[in-house]
């Protein structure tokens, strides 16, 4: 086991530079020893803070490569853009790095196909940091499912709903900064673009590719003009970005069934306006279910039909990982979900194991975007789900139990969850 590692870090845009100083830059056993990005001026920012907080000079370089051929990195953090980040992780992967790459979907299923070969060549996991996968509403859940409290799993839905014209794809359009790159996106494909922080939290709950996996997805699109309404209004007729079309469905939903029999519905909604964030996310079983939207847990064996008993369920139902979290003190990131996916990563770095969220696990969740594509472009169409485990879901390797386990309920007291 390593006392301490070294990553290199690619990419530090707004997403990538917050992860970078509230998680990885304060962490004691870890060392930022390189970062990289195209801007000279964000990479002094992101030295300076990691200078000040992780005690370390980092090399900055504009070339990704440095950071991937530099024999001193155990581990590659790469959170750029959408497009080019499994090319870059396979990349990293065949160099012996240990490599995290940020939420999202791959462009192609040729992208998926090579994570998997370059793991399967090398032993060296890629981990998307999928935080919702740790939030303490999913791990709750995933915790009560594992103990059978909701009898067989039969359906669950999840959600990205998320009103990002202001916060996202047009926030500081006025600076004339350069766009946010999912406008492009928005423009170009028509596809359920970001479907991870509730799949993967699902996929857990399914034992998806352990004694389970996906077998076909089915994906409808509606008409598209919530994009091109809010630049009319906010940015003038004449705009650039009011004239431009756009293929992205205001709304997409999605459908995925399981080789065990169930059922998967999630939804795409960030273009139209709306009063409040949601995954939606919902767990229903043959004695009880879980409804985000309720804040509820129902079990059959409960006298009364109640909602909003969120905060009565982790009384008693908290993920172990959660419970000492609470105590300890919650980190800031999203609920303090970023820095849990984070330190399951770093610890999976450490001791030298496969990753909670493993190559396999990659590799399914990017292929979202590029089937939902094929089937909308088809006529909302059935397509096949790729096994990527190539038949190995029945009968998988043993599970690492770890504090940061997603497959099996892992109460560690030797390692601290901050």
């Amino acid at each position: 086991m390593k006392e301490k590692i070294k990553i290199g870090y690619i990419g530090l845009g707004r997403r990538g530079t917050y992860v970078l100083k509230k998680n990885f830059a304060c962490m004691e056993d870890v060392e930022v020893t390189a970062i990289c990005d195209q801007s000279t001026a964000r990479m002094e920012e992101a030295r300076k803070f990691v200078i000040e907080n992780n005690h370390h000079d980092p090399i900055m370089t504009t070339d990704y490569k440095d950071i991937i051929n530099n024999p001193e990195i155990d581990a590659v953090i790469i959170t750029i853009g959408w497009s080019g980040r499994p090319g870059m992780a396979a990349e990293a992967m065949r160099a012996g790095k240990y490599t995290a790459i940020e939420v999202g979907c791959a462009d192609t299923l040729e992208e998926c196909y090579e994570l998997v070969r370059a793991y399967e060549e090398t032993g060296m996991p890629v981990m998307m940091l999928e935080n919702c996968c740790y939030g303490r509403r999913e791990m709750m859940v995933l915790n009560m499912v594992k103990q059978g409290l909701f009898g067989e799993i039969v359906h669950c839905t999840g959600g990205y709903h998320h009103y990002l014209n202001e916060v996202e794809l047009f926030k500081d359009i006025d600076k004339e900064e350069i766009p946010h790159y999912r406008l492009a996106k928005y423009r170009d494909m028509n596809r359920e673009n970001y479907p991870t922080h509730e799949l993967g939290p699902i996929a857990k709950v399914l034992n998806i590719n352990r004694g389970n996996r996906f077998v076909s997805l089915t994906s409808f699109g509606s008409k598209s003009l919530g994009i091109k309404t809010y630049a009319r209004e906010h940015l003038g007729e004449d705009s650039i970005y009011a004239t431009t079309d756009y293929k992205q469905s205001d709304i997409v939903n999605t459908f995925l069934t399981c080789a065990n029999g169930e059922t998967v519905m999630i939804t795409l909604d960030t273009t139209l306006p709306r009063a409040y964030y949601s995954r939606n996310f919902s767990v229903r079983g043959t004695k009880g279910m879980s409804s985000e939207e309720r804040r509820v847990v129902f079990l059959d064996s409960m006298e009364e039909r109640i909602e909003d008993n969120e905060e009565e369920m982790f009384a008693k139902y908290d993920h172990p990982l959660h419970a000492e979290y609470v105590v300890k003190g919650v980190k800031e990131g999203h609920g303090g979900m970023d820095w849990l996916v984070c330190r399951a990563f770093v610890e999976a770095v450490k001791n030298g194991t496969n990753t909670p969220i493993d190559t396999y696990d990659t590799a399914t969740w990017l292929a979202i975007g590029a089937l939902s594509e094929q089937s909308m472009e088809q006529g909302s169409v059935p397509v096949e789900f790729p096994d990527f485990t190539n038949g190995k879901w029945q009968n998988r390797e043993p599970v690492v139990e770890c504090k940061f386990c997603l497959d099996a309920i892992v109460k560690d007291d030797n390692v601290s969850v901050v």
